[in-house]
């Protein structure tokens, strides 16, 4: 151990290279091998120069080890979607590191070369905290990295707040849309939910009256009655199917009858909205409507929220607050008339 600078003895007996690096300690990486023997030696100045050609606990082999438990099997698809691209962009960075010698600068550092995507840039925190967790229980790290990273904010000039659909574009969607489109539309309007759990309902789903479903985002089971044309859309779709369709067939499906993807959903209804001259009100506002109906419905926010799966009231009050202050107005002209 003599002259080995760096050298730490983890009170359990391990020994780790670590050094501080801008006031904080940082650790370079483990050492495998028993005390005083050539392995331990190697090992500790692969790990000091850096001069190792492929960490034996690289990214890239944790990522292959996350992809393989139950936790990644238990992700919905889509959240798996949209994490895949960034273990791919881990991979591509930094797959044969040490897991060990990651620090929170360099997440930091891979958020701002990413900055003109937002969106991407603040997933990648998520995947290495996820990845660290596993890295801890098999003893690659002592700590997790992304723990206290804050998250990017979208600049002012790229923020567009989603308007809710008005009474008259609701009626015209109805009126004239495609049938898929359509359906697409009342799911979005009747669930009162994100449009990533729109693709993932199926057949077994629905009973008849109510959807089913737990939230991508959330996790939460909820039970939803269906409105009128919600159910009205529902049975028109199973009927045109001219067979009953198996419990675990998606509602949503392409044109091979597959499950239909976000991407190609958003596709359908991009198109409708731009040949109906709608494209002011996206699909994500779908929610929003649902959220304002059930405000002009009589509803509190505590019935809201049972129905929409929001885990915080701030986006119920203020489309609820925008749907009361619309029905309190007219409710005020009548009177002034």
């Amino acid at each position: 151990m003599v002259g080995k600078k760096y050298l730490w003895r983890h009170p359990d007996g391990r020994f780790y290279v670590r050094k501080t690096i801008a006031g904080k300690m940082v650790y370079l990486g483990r050492i495998d091998a028993p005390e005083g023997t050539a392995e331990f030696d190697r090992l500790y100045w692969e790990i000091r120069t850096g001069k190792a050609v492929e960490a034996k606990r690289s990214w890239s082999a944790l990522i292959d080890a996350y992809r393989e438990t139950d936790k990644w099997a238990g992700h919905s698809h889509r959240y798996r979607k949209d994490l895949e691209p960034v273990f791919e962009y881990l991979i591509e960075k930094m797959g044969g590191r040490d897991v060990s010698r990651l620090t929170q600068t360099d997440i930091y550092k891979a958020m701002e070369a990413n900055r003109h995507r937002v969106r991407f840039a603040n997933y990648i925190p998520t995947a290495v905290s996820m990845l660290s967790k596993l890295a801890i229980r098999k003893g690659w790290r002592i700590d997790n990295p992304a723990i206290g990273i804050e998250q990017m904010k979208v600049p002012k000039d790229r923020q567009r707040a989603h308007l809710p659909w008005p009474d008259w574009a609701v009626d015209r969607f109805r009126a004239d849309a495609e049938s898929l489109a359509r359906l697409i539309f009342e799911i979005g309007v009747g669930s009162v939910q994100r449009p990533g759990d729109w693709v993932e309902f199926t057949w077994g789903d629905y009973d008849g009256q109510n959807l089913r479903l737990r939230q991508n985002k959330t996790d939460v089971p909820l039970t939803l009655p269906c409105t009128v044309n919600l159910r009205t859309a529902l049975d028109k779709a199973r009927a045109s199917l001219g067979y009953v369709p198996h419990p675990s067939r998606h509602i949503l499906t392409n044109h091979h009858g597959n499950r239909m993807g976000y991407r190609t959903m958003a596709y359908i209804m991009i198109k409708e909205r731009k040949r109906l001259g709608l494209m002011s009100f996206d699909q994500h506002a779908l929610r929003y409507r649902g959220v304002m109906e059930l405000a002009w419905a009589g509803c509190d926010d505590d019935e809201i929220a049972s129905y929409s799966g929001h885990t915080t009231k701030a986006m119920i009050r203020k489309y609820a607050g925008e749907a009361r202050q619309i029905m309190r107005a007219r409710q005020a002209a009548a009177k002034r008339r």
